[in-house]
Parts: C-alpha cells; sequence; structure tokens
C-alpha cells in the first residue's frame, strides 16, 4: 500500500469515527445551522437602520419585533406577558423609569414527566447606540452581541426543527438592557418566565463571531466563564469535540467575566448558568468598527453546531447540572442552588 492510499484510508476511518460521535438527533440540528443564515441575523440586527440598539430606542424596538417574527416562524410557544415579550422596567427604583422588552419563546419538551422543566439558551440583543461625535456615530454592536442573539435564533431554528422534541422544555431568551448594568437579565431574575425551582440551567452566548481576539487567532475555539464552577460546561466541551471545536478555560477570564454577563443574575439565584464566548477581547470592542463584515461566520457556524449539541444534550438528560462544591470560588452558587432547589 502506498503512502498516498495509507493517508487516504486513516482519513476515512477518522471521518467514519467523527460521523460515529454524532446521534441522528445531533446529526440534524447540526445540519441545520449555516453560515448564510447566521450572516444574514447579523447583518440585519447590526445595520445602520437600527442605530446602535441603544435601550430604550426605536432601533432597539425593531430589533425586538425581527426576534419576536423569527420566534413565531419557529412555532415557538410565547413566553412572555405580552405575546413573545417581557415588559422589562429598566429602573424599577425610578416611578417614571422607561420600559424596554425581553423576547423569549419555549419550545415544548416531549417527556410527560420533564416537560416542565427548563434549560435556558440566551444572549443580548441591545447595544449601545450612538456617539456623540466622528465620522461614524453608530455602534453596530456585531460581535457584542449581534452574534449571540442570530447564534440563539440559529440554535432555536435547528432545536425546534426536531421531529421529537428534547424530553426537556427550551426557553430561548434574548435580553434587553445588559448594556445598562445586565437590567434584562436580572429583571427576568425577579420576574421569570417560567419557575425559577424548574429551571435546571442557562447557557447564555456573547461574542460569538469574531476570531480576531486581542490575544491571537482564536479559530475553533470557544471558552466558558465559570468553568470550574459546575458541570454544565462538561457538556458544553462534550459537544464541542463532536463537531471540532475545543471547548476550554480561559485562565485569566474564566472567574473573572463570571458576573459580568447575562448568566449572573441566574447563577446568584442558584442556576447553574454560564457564558460561553468565541473572545473575550477583540478590536472594535465597544467601538464604532464593530460591523457584520469582520465576522467569521463559517467558524461561527461551527461554534453554533457545539452549542445547539449541547442544549439538545441539556434538555434531553434525565439528569440536571451541578454546582461543584469542591471548588471554593463557587460556594454562593452552590449554596444558593441548595436554597432553590429544595423548595
Amino acid at each position: 500500500m502506498t503512502r498516498a492510499s495509507v493517508f487516504f484510508l486513516c482519513s476515512v476511518l477518522l471521518g467514519a469515527e467523527k460521523a460515529r460521535l454524532l446521534t441522528p438527533e445531533m446529526r440534524a440540528v447540526s445540519n441545520h445551522v449555516t453560515a448564510s443564515a447566521l450572516r444574514g441575523h447579523v447583518a440585519f440586527l447590526s445595520s445602520d437602520l437600527l442605530e446602535g440598539r441603544d435601550t430604550p430606542s426605536r432601533g432597539l424596538e425593531i430589533a425586538g419585533e425581527y426576534l419576536a417574527t423569527q420566534l413565531r416562524l419557529m412555532g415557538l410557544e410565547p413566553a412572555g406577558d405580552d405575546g413573545y415579550f417581557q415588559t422589562v422596567v429598566v429602573q424599577p427604583e425610578n416611578l417614571n423609569s422607561a420600559k424596554s422588552r425581553n423576547v423569549a419563546g419555549i419550545l415544548r419538551g416531549s417527556d410527560p414527566l420533564l416537560k416542565d422543566s427548563y434549560v435556558i439558551l440566551s444572549g443580548h440583543y441591545d447595544h449601545i447606540g450612538l456617539a456623540k461625535q466622528g465620522a461614524d456615530l453608530i455602534f453596530n454592536g456585531a460581535n457584542d452581541d449581534a452574534s449571540g442573539t442570530a447564534s440563539v435564533l440559529e440554535a432555536a431554528s435547528a432545536l425546534a426543527s426536531l421531529k421529537i422534541h428534547p424530553k426537556r422544555s427550551i426557553v430561548f431568551i434574548l435580553f434587553c438592557c445588559e448594556e445598562k448594568g445586565l437590567r434584562g437579565s436580572r429583571y427576568y431574575a425577579l420576574h421569570p418566565l417560567v419557575p425559577l425551582a424548574k429551571t435546571s440551567a442557562q447557557l447564555n452566548l456573547e461574542q460569538m463571531g469574531r476570531t480576531d481576539s486581542t490575544e491571537g487567532p482564536h479559530i475553533k475555539a470557544a471558552n466558558l466563564t465559570g468553568f470550574d464552577f459546575s458541570d454544565l460546561p462538561l457538556a458544553v466541551v462534550d459537544a464541542g469535540r463532536r463537531v471540532g471545536i475545543a471547548v476550554t478555560k480561559d485562565p485569566k477570564g474564566s472567574d473573572a467575566y463570571f458576573n459580568r454577563s447575562d448568566n449572573g443574575p441566574l447563577a446568584r439565584l442558584g442556576i447553574p448558568a454560564h457564558t460561553m464566548s468565541v473572545t473575550y477581547d477583540f478590536p472594535d470592542y465597544h467601538a464604532v468598527g464593530d460591523e457584520w463584515q469582520k465576522l467569521d461566520y463559517d467558524n461561527m457556524a461551527q461554534v453554533d453546531r457545539a452549542v445547539a449539541i449541547a442544549v439538545l444534550e441539556l434538555a434531553s438528560s434525565l439528569v440536571a447540572p451541578r454546582w461543584n462544591a469542591a471548588y471554593p470560588q463557587a460556594k454562593q452558587y452552590v449554596d444558593a442552588g441548595k436554597k432553590l432547589y429544595a423548595k
């Protein structure tokens, strides 16, 4: 056998091994995720038309209507107090506070005993609006966080396409007001759309599209905040392995960023909740240059295939994720989880 023949045989065997890593359901959701769909969502959400999606603003209202339409087209159940919208009081301490909206839909689970338990997949769809001066006034927020929003939509579409839904119900939430202090997710934590004690996990998505990290290229790789805080990251690591994505702990950012995104409010109440990102820091972060043309959509699609498979597994498992009592930094979440799930 020639060297070329040996190489070809090894390639075939490796391909077959990789194929065996995917169940039919995993393969179905993986194949559903496409770079072109992600590009379309991000290009619209971060277009100049939406003027940076500040909270509150006309652009954010347009984005919210777009998201609700997408959830409706997928056939998801409306989960809000007004169809797919949850009214959010931006400053609850202020009687004259402005209002905004989270957007949420439910993919109802298929198991009679587990369909009333929930897994959350989330991202935030707001950004920081308009600059006061300069040639370009629009903070388009393509990577932060139109990319996470588009990823939630594409994973939702993939999971909704399954003939048999996962055992647990999945709540897809796009939060407003993240850039104003996580106010959309904080409001949700105080006014949940599904019972918190019945919510087994949250995976939140931030900055999924840029691979040009300030620390070097991040290709076929992703990070999770609070990597050692619970065993939820193990499900994402496993899903990544199945599609060729390395999901790892960032030594500097993992713990430091844990409470800086929309997983934080639910984690503090005891729900195993983490944020997944491709990069923590990238050129144009919170700058007007964060535009849709700079995202790597092929890489983003590959990472989102891991996201969809991870959520499928979390929602299909008979066992819910648990906090890691052996990790000292997780103590407050371990204690909160014991209190929440004892109810």
